[in-house]
């Protein structure tokens, strides 16, 4: 079990304690999930990097790292939507976001199974997309009503990064998508 690794797995760690968190009856439980949120996704970087610096790429590392972080953000965009139900916009974005995580994830196992990974590999615009989510989920957990107007212009920017950025990959897989639809 590599340090890359032992990274990835905090943040699976960090999801039980993030969900009791929120709810806990404290003023400090959501700023306490926002810095949780916050190290998870500064590990989410540093793992990537301590795997490549170090040579420490595993296949175990490869499988768990996307679960990890579509985890953290399913989580937290769950529990966001429990305090933010009312606006049909964020439930709307809450949804794409997970849709298309769900969607693309099927994506990529498809691909791979057909040996074509490598020609739907993370574009620059999903990484602008991961930051604005990021940054979105982290100042709503903050729960500080002055700072809604930015995660929630964050979070709108995320969703359609998120949308445009799921067409650019089915784009790119649609001669495969098509061409094993046409031998049937």
């Amino acid at each position: 079990m590599n340090l890359a690794n032992q990274l990835t797995l905090l943040r699976i760690v960090f999801i039980p304690l993030f969900v009791v968190l929120f709810y806990l009856p404290f003023s400090w439980a959501h700023l306490s999930c926002a810095v949780i949120f916050t190290v998870a996704a500064i590990t989410d970087w540093l793992d990537g990097y301590v795997a490549r610096k170090y040579d420490q790429t595993t296949s175990f590392g490869a499988f768990l790292d996307p679960v990890a972080d579509k985890l953290m953000v399913a989580f937290a965009l769950l529990l966001l939507v429990s305090i933010h139900h009312d606006s049909a916009w964020f439930v709307v974005a809450a949804a794409v976001i997970v849709g298309r995580e769900i969607v693309i994830s099927a994506l990529r196992e498809w691909m791979a199974e057909l040996g074509q990974r490598a020609s739907i590999a993370v574009s620059y615009i999903g990484k602008i997309k991961t930051t604005l989510q990021m940054l979105a989920i982290i100042v709503l957990l903050m729960d500080f009503e002055s700072l809604y107007w930015l995660g929630y212009i964050a979070l709108a920017g995320a969703a359609f990064l998120t949308l445009w950025s799921m067409i650019l990959y089915l784009r790119v897989a649609s001669p495969f998508l098509l061409a094993d639809s046409a031998k049937k």
